[in-house]
């Protein structure tokens, strides 16, 4: 239950940043449209959050004669972990990199790039779908999936305020409407990928761990990371940054503006607690 209570509580404070910045740009009736705009997101975030996500990237579902190797081993790791067969995509980029998405085990959908089967042997190839189905284990996806959905629109409306800026609170206090988009423009992406930073870093270690468990061997995982993270810096992915914590690394290369709100611990780290006293 403690995911369900996360997933509520971060939807309501995204609804919550979304009605200040209704407020903020349109006064009480900027409250009213952003609220009914929260109750339509709040809903297609819980149940449509994975084929938003999917859609996003171009994701097309694979079958088993498509990707045999991808099918066998899935279906090796979720009879081990007691888990339902997910819908398996592939995402047409070149960047190598993969996520999970969807509400639930019995919802679940395994993303993976056409870079990343190219750049991984089946061992690491191994050691990465067992990370992400770690995650639909344990039940991350609802609450990563819910968080790019929601982030995503917030983004939006950041980017939307600076073309149909609608004024102060109200007609005779417009003086503010400066300042609210100035503030919506500059917090709300911030809030936004702080709130997503916040719930990922720890769910990507506990991954890792489940995972290497599943799979029976830290090393495929650790090695897979190691070259994901090279990987990604020369091919950084053309990724929205709302869903970057969905991925299994991040797909941003070099220090920009999003390497400070960061959704992935350091791959380094990573690695030293898969292996743990293996290393010594």
């Amino acid at each position: 239950m403690t995911n369900y209570f996360k997933t509520a509580l971060l939807l309501g404070l995204m609804t919550g940043l979304i009605l200040v910045i209704g407020e903020l740009l349109g006064g009480s009736q900027g409250l009213i449209l952003a609220l009914g705009f929260a109750a339509l997101l709040n809903f297609a975030s819980y149940f449509y959050s994975d084929k938003i996500a999917l859609a996003m990237y171009g994701a097309k579902q694979l079958s088993r004669d498509q990707a045999p190797e991808v099918f066998a081993i899935i279906e090796n790791l979720v009879a081990r972990a007691g888990l339902p067969m997910p819908r398996v995509y592939l995402i047409p980029s070149p960047a190598p990199n993969a996520f999970a998405t969807g509400r639930n085990p019995q919802h679940a959908a395994v993303a993976v790039t056409e870079g990343i089967l190219r750049l991984l042997n089946r061992e690491e190839l191994e050691g990465v779908l067992a990370h992400e189905l770690a995650h639909v284990k344990n039940r991350d996806i609802l609450i990563a999936s819910v968080a790019a959905t929601m982030a995503g629109a917030i983004m939006m409306l950041a980017r939307l305020a600076i073309f149909f800026p609608m004024g102060g609170r109200d007609d005779e206090n417009r003086g503010g409407g400066a300042l609210g988009l100035l503030l919506t423009m500059i917090l709300a992406p911030i809030a936004a990928l702080m709130i997503q930073m916040a719930i990922s870093r720890s769910r990507e270690y506990g991954a890792d761990a489940t995972g290497a468990r599943l799979s029976g061997n830290p090393y495929g995982l650790a090695n897979a990371l190691r070259k994901l993270q090279e990987g990604n810096k020369r091919i950084p992915m053309d990724a929205n940054p709302a869903t970057s914590h969905l991925f299994i690394a991040k797909p941003f290369s070099g220090r920009t503006l999003m390497s400070l709100f960061s959704t992935h611990p350091p791959m380094e780290k990573r690695i030293e607690r898969l292996l743990g006293s293996r290393m010594a």
